[in-house]
């Protein structure tokens, strides 16, 4: 898939860290640090704008290292930048740690995954298909 991409950053357009990860990272693009504070949020700029064609999302997800090791994590969980969207990629990040967070120019503070999706029309009916399953939900299919 061929995504454009325009790049008014500092640094190198986002890249895959091995052969077989599903998400490329994005980078801060910063001109002085910031330092968050235990439970502040931030939009930080990448300089990165997309166009995707139609049926393509992006979504902005956490790193795993970030999250485990510092708290950092994504206000919205993750982000989604549809395909009509062409203003500059933002990174909602949070401090969930009791401890301050800097980010300088060029640390990697998020993945960006793209996914395909349909649109759908909904079908208003009166009653549902019975499965197995059911109503079942929250750990109803059991732990193994």
């Amino acid at each position: 898939m061929k995504i454009q991409i325009l790049n008014k950053s500092k640094h190198g357009l986002p890249s895959y860290e091995s052969i077989q990860a599903s998400g490329l990272d994005l980078r801060a693009n910063l001109d002085v640090p910031i330092t968050l504070s235990s439970l502040d949020r931030i939009i930080v700029p990448t300089g990165l704008f997309l166009s995707m064609p139609a049926g393509v999302e992006a979504q902005v997800r956490a790193r795993s290292g970030l999250a485990i090791k510092k708290g950092i994590s994504l206000v919205n969980g993750i982000g989604t930048i549809d395909s009509d969207y062409r203003g500059e990629i933002g990174v909602l990040l949070v401090n969930l740690s009791s401890e301050e967070f800097t980010i300088n120019d060029g640390d990697r503070i998020a993945q960006l995954v793209f996914c395909r999706y349909e649109r759908i029309e909904w079908d208003e009916v009166i009653s549902l298909d019975d499965t197995l399953r059911g109503d079942g939900g929250f750990g109803s299919s059991g732990i193994k």
